[in-house]
């Protein structure tokens, strides 16, 4: 005579049951798994592309997770395993914790901010600045009184620009807003002094020179706007607060799911014919 979780149905129903439901719990960690390690890549991607790629990747083995659970519960149910239902509504409840966060850290990883900022400065950035440099150490005194303070002026204005550029990275990795704001004083500090050198240069260049200083107002202009852009996007730091959730809230939920499902697949493993545990 069988047991009462196999009610009035054939032994090889329940065991057809047992064997899918085992195969259901393991296919679902391995979905799972799936799902956590494609957002982390999307997280740790260097472009665009391989973000939103990696974030498709995660999708769709969250879907599969998803088939998975509402069709192992059906089974659990049907069999009368309380016990292991009872572990994967667990898993449920951890579970969309995790998805809620999971969409807030591929959201804030496909925008890739940092990356963005971060190649602004060591690209247009760094040619605007070196195309200042270059038109600054072109410009001539109009008289030879004039050379050493002209000199000067010229080195001071490169100075402040270059301190500008260097403060561009540490914006970019920072991820304290008070931090962010003291490095931004820095900079417009710095951009105040390059442009008192440039003006007070007007007054002591040749006639010829004032072509290449033109230029290079124009150039720190073009410079002061990259790192605007710079500041703006790296202020959105979506990579920095998505690795940080990752490294943290996530860690802690992902770890949940996992400790559910293991412990699920150990208990249909531990399941005998008669539908009671041997």
């Amino acid at each position: 005579m069988v047991s009462t979780a196999i009610g009035c149905g054939e032994v090889n129903e329940v065991l057809e049951q047992l064997t899918e439901a085992r195969r259901l719990a393991a296919d679902l960690l391995v979905q799972f798994t799936k799902a956590a390690d494609a957002a982390n890549r999307a997280v740790m991607a260097d472009t665009d592309d391989a973000s939103v790629a990696f974030a498709r990747e995660a999708d769709q083995a969250t879907q599969a997770v998803q088939r998975d659970t509402n069709a192992l519960k059906a089974i659990l149910v049907s069999l009368g395993y309380s016990d292991e239902t009872h572990t994967l509504e667990e898993f449920e409840s951890a579970y969309v914790k995790y998805q809620e966060l999971d969409r807030t850290i591929l959201g804030l990883a496909v925008e890739n901010t940092n990356l963005k900022a971060q190649r602004l400065s060591f690209g247009p950035a760094q040619e605007a600045v070196d195309a200042f440099r270059n038109s600054l150490e072109a410009v001539a005194p109009s008289a030879p009184a004039d050379n050493w303070r002209v000199k000067a002026l010229v080195a001071t204005a490169i100075a402040a620009v270059r301190e500008i550029q260097v403060l561009q990275a540490p914006h970019i990795a920072e991820a304290d807003e008070a931090a962010m704001s003291g490095l931004e004083k820095r900079m417009a500090t710095a951009q105040a002094a390059a442009r008192s050198a440039l003006e007070t240069l007007a007054s002591l260049v040749r006639p010829a020179s004032r072509q290449e200083l033109a230029a290079a107002t124009a150039t720190l202009d073009r410079f002061i706007g990259l790192n605007t852009q710079i500041i703006a996007l790296s202020q959105r730091n979506t990579n920095v607060r998505s690795l940080a959730l990752s490294l943290d809230q996530k860690r802690t939920l992902t770890a949940a799911c996992e400790n559910s499902l293991h412990a699920l697949r150990d208990a249909l493993a531990k399941r005998g014919f008669s539908g009671t545990r041997r």
